[in-house]
């Protein structure tokens, strides 16, 4: 049995939000070295604040300040920290109830081991050296041994010069990817400048690219048919927004292309064709770079235009 391919990919890109009052005054607290909570329509505190209340809905705004200290409420120790999280060594991810607070906060418990976290403890912020008004502000719990305090949060007005307004977050996920045995096939067929699906024993639908399975039926699908390798154009887009690390000038069509011989259409750059004169019907073939696995793109091959009734099926 051939070996299934695997790779390991990473999706990433920054989320970029407006903060409204409630959240820019909780950031920018933070860069101030002040924990600021809102109080909800029942009088309760909840760190970090929210601006609508979970219960009623009705808009929060009462902001208060609360101690900088708090008691672990549960907890999770994480042996092996990953890329981008708040600590280097193994930690304790631990909800932390602020005194003065109601609810708890979610953040790092900077630990010598499991054995050394319990429900219940206490820990205060190590605060971070530089801050610059974000979560991270807090680099950490550490262990604390006060008690709690015991005074009313104090009102805030949630003012502070140079206010935070807006946030970037980087969101990024690492996984290894493998397409599995029927896309392995057709990926290594692509290599060799064919494109090969698989047919269902049952509807005699023919799948590509294939996924070993059909979504109509349900049943496994082995047959391997090879199709195309020119196909229809069944609907497309025109792209007007770069992409990032994509060099290809705009604007640009993105199109379903039914090869001949498949039930499937599948996705495909059109070029060789001013965007504008590319239309459902018409007639491409692939078109590969030297040395490519997979086709750069497709191109017309200057056949009349397929009749609708040959692919409004697939469309």
């Amino acid at each position: 049995m051939p070996e299934v391919l695997k790779a390991p990919l990473v999706v990433e890109f920054p989320f970029t939000r407006s903060l409204g009052s409630v959240q820019s005054a909780f950031l920018t607290g933070l860069r101030e070295r002040t924990v600021l909570g809102v109080k909800t329509t029942d009088g309760k505190v909840m760190v970090p604040p929210v601006e609508y209340d979970p219960v009623t809905a009705d808009e929060l705004r009462d902001l208060v300040e609360v101690e900088s200290t708090g008691t672990v409420t549960t907890w999770a120790w994480n042996p092996e920290p990953r890329r981008g999280q708040p600590l280097g060594t193994p930690f304790a991810w631990v909800l932390v109830r602020l005194d003065g607070a109601d609810t708890a906060l979610l953040h790092a418990l900077d630990a010598p081991g499991p054995d050394a976290v319990t429900t219940g403890m206490r820990v205060r912020v190590r605060w971070a050296a530089e801050r610059t008004g974000a979560i991270t502000d807090i680099a950490c719990f550490e262990p604390y041994e006060g008690d709690a305090a015991d005074a009313e949060p104090a009102a805030h007005d949630g003012q502070f010069d140079d206010a935070v307004t807006g946030i970037v977050a980087a969101a990024r996920l690492d996984y290894v990817y493998s397409p599995g045995r029927a896309q392995t096939a057709y990926i290594n067929a692509l290599a060799d400048r064919r494109t090969v699906g698989e047919r269902c024993p049952s509807c005699r639908k023919v799948y590509v690219p294939p996924r070993g399975a059909c979504p109509t039926c349900g049943v496994a699908t082995t047959d391997r048919v090879e199709v195309g390798p020119a196909g229809t154009v069944t609907t497309f887009c025109i792209v007007n927004v770069k992409a990032r690390n994509l060099d290809i000038e705009l604007p640009y069509v993105y199109a379903h292309i039914a090869l001949d011989g498949a039930d499937l259409a599948l996705h495909g750059r059109i070029a060789g064709i001013p965007y504008d004169q590319v239309r459902m019907g018409l007639r491409v073939e692939p078109v590969w770079t030297e040395g490519g696995r997979y086709p750069d793109h497709y191109r017309p091959t200057g056949e009349p235009d397929a009749d609708y009734d040959t692919y409004k099926e697939l469309v």
